[in-house]
């Protein structure tokens, strides 16, 4: 017989990796919630939000949060290039979560040689913008199995940064 363990009788592993997420123009107030609930339960410590996307004044941002934001360096509104900038200085190296013509599957490449990474995701109707991808080091996909071509921001945030730990 198993038995559900509360929150306090968890320990969760702790990440090597220092892990940034950065999300272009994010419009639904649920998924800015569940992008900090996501980032902080995989061991990020900050969440970039570029342009303008719902911040923590709305509550269904706040609820869907669960208090993930009370760990996290969150900037909201940010500039797109002045973000690149700043992390390409800071040595981070900079992938995106998308489908391109020329995009890796996630699942081969191997994250342990590096640990500060940016992980750039994309809004909801539009994906990473294409000035953006430019930008990046490196453009990251991972296989689906059905019909759909995409799935939901937040579940293939949720992917990426579970193969970027594992």
């Amino acid at each position: 017989m198993s038995i559900q363990l509360s929150h306090s009788e968890i320990t969760n592993t702790v990440t090597n990796n220092e892990i940034i997420v950065v999300a272009d123009e994010i419009r639904s107030p649920a998924n800015v919630g569940m992008i900090l609930r996501v980032s902080e339960a995989f061991g990020s410590k900050e969440v970039i939000f570029l342009g303008n996307t719902p911040n923590l004044e709305n509550r269904k941002v706040k609820r869907t949060s669960r208090s993930s934001e009370n760990g996290l360096k969150i900037l909201f509104n940010q500039p797109t290039k002045e973000t690149i900038e700043s992390l390409k200085s800071r040595d981070f190296k900079l992938i995106g979560i998308e489908i391109t013509d020329n995009s890796s599957a996630i699942k081969d490449f191997d994250f342990i040689k590096l640990n500060k990474i940016a992980v750039f995701i994309g809004n909801e109707k539009e994906g990473i913008d294409s000035e953006i991808l430019k930008k990046l080091d490196c453009i990251f996909h991972f296989d689906l199995f059905g019909k759909n071509s995409s799935i939901n921001v937040v579940n293939a945030l949720s992917v990426a940064l579970y193969e970027i730990n594992r």
